[in-house]
């Protein structure tokens, strides 16, 4: 049966309980479990490497997104990690985004100083310097659209299809399965940071790498027991509930972005707005393209000098200003001292990243109150 994706988070585990027929599928914490006897392992043996909840978690979340496997990591970053350690040896060349998350960038230079890989930072919008990075024989292609914080939109299918031999990792943190699905572009593997909207509820800190090859994904598999780094069974039992109304609330909290970026885009004090759902976005034809909707993060830069930047986020009331994204609250960053102030200046300027840049997550309140408290929060900087 041919199912959605609002049915399968909804329903992925239910009625699997064969002991009590629980609906909800139970939360198994036990860290160990006994053998038949004697060199006669059960299926499941110890839960770094193997456990029923986070079983379940990780098939609903393979099947958002079209995969053939998922594993379920301790954070974000370490599904990155997990990526470089399995796949990558001393000499491999990874080519990354330049204006990518922060977070990815201090973990990819860090790792090409440490000499665990070769890490390239580029304009991969840069059709020249795209494929003359080609010539130095990539064996990853690091990809993150639409990117954090400048919400550039680079083609998947595009950059997937340069070249054979090369592995394409997307990063779909921003999108969720509900607007992007980067393994039907092109792409062998997928990441998320599933502390943002899969989970939903800013409670939780977890990742995953889901694969359409069932070979890596084995390799994988084995590189996140043997790293310890796969996620525990409360925390996949968190991820598994907010998945249940991850549809609703993407969908909601993208009804109340397009409100709110209608009013922005009225105000006077905003030097630049970038969202990729505007017509005048340089990236608006691609998203068209390979996204089915255009997401709740948006950022803007604000006229005048610090002084501004600080009135402005003194006024807010609703608006948190704290890192992060993707939860029912909205919130609201300042990247250069936030997500990204582990770049380095230059490039965080290379990146467009300007003192002045601020990143909105939308959430799931009353539009009418959010715009509101954006109104007098421009009023107090007039």
């Amino acid at each position: 049966m041919n199912i959605k994706k609002s049915t399968i988070s909804v329903r992925s585990g239910l009625n699997s309980d064969e002991q009590h027929g629980c609906v909800v599928p139970p939360i198994t914490l036990s860290t160990t479990y006994n053998f038949f006897g004697l060199n006669q392992p059960r299926s499941y043996d110890y839960s770094r490497r193997k456990n029923p909840t986070r079983d379940v978690t990780q098939q609903t979340l393979s099947d958002l997104e079209y995969g053939k496997n998922a594993i379920m990591t301790s954070s974000g970053m370490s599904a990155i990690y997990l990526i470089c350690s399995a796949l990558l040896e001393p000499n491999d060349l990874l080519i990354a985004p330049y204006d990518c998350y922060g977070g990815t960038y201090r973990l990819l230079d860090a790792l090409n100083k440490k000499g665990a890989c070769k890490v390239l930072f580029i304009d991969q919008n840069d059709t020249q310097i795209l494929l003359k990075s080609l010539a130095y024989k990539p064996k990853l292609i690091f990809i993150e659209t639409p990117s954090n914080p400048m919400l550039r939109i680079v083609d998947i299918h595009t950059l997937c299809n340069l070249q054979k031999g090369i592995l394409y990792v997307v990063d779909n943190t921003f999108m969720t399965p509900v607007f992007q699905n980067p393994l039907n572009l092109g792409a062998d593997l997928v990441v998320h940071s599933c502390s943002k909207y899969l989970n939903g509820h800013s409670d939780l800190i977890a990742g995953v790498v889901i694969s359409k090859d069932t070979y890596i994904s084995e390799k994988l598999t084995w590189w996140g027991n043997t790293l310890g780094i796969t996620g525990s069974a409360f925390d996949s039992y968190q991820l598994l509930r907010g998945m249940r109304t991850l549809m609703p609330r993407v969908y909601q909290q993208q009804n109340n972005t397009k409100r709110i970026i209608a009013f922005c885009q009225k105000q006077p004090q905003i030097n630049a707005l970038y969202y990729p759902g505007l017509p005048n976005h340089p990236g608006y034809n691609i998203v068209c393209k390979q996204q089915s909707g255009f997401g709740s993060i948006f950022s803007f830069e604000l006229k005048g000098a610090k002084n501004v930047l600080l009135q402005f986020l003194r006024s807010l009331k609703l608006f948190t200003l704290a890192e992060s994204f993707g939860g029912v609250e909205s919130l609201i960053a300042h990247p250069a001292t936030m997500t990204h102030a582990a770049m380095p200046e230059n490039a965080r300027k290379r990146a467009g990243i300007s003192d002045m840049l601020l990143r909105v997550s939308v959430g799931l309140e009353d539009s009418d109150d959010l715009i509101t408290d954006l109104e007098q929060a421009f009023a107090s900087i007039q």
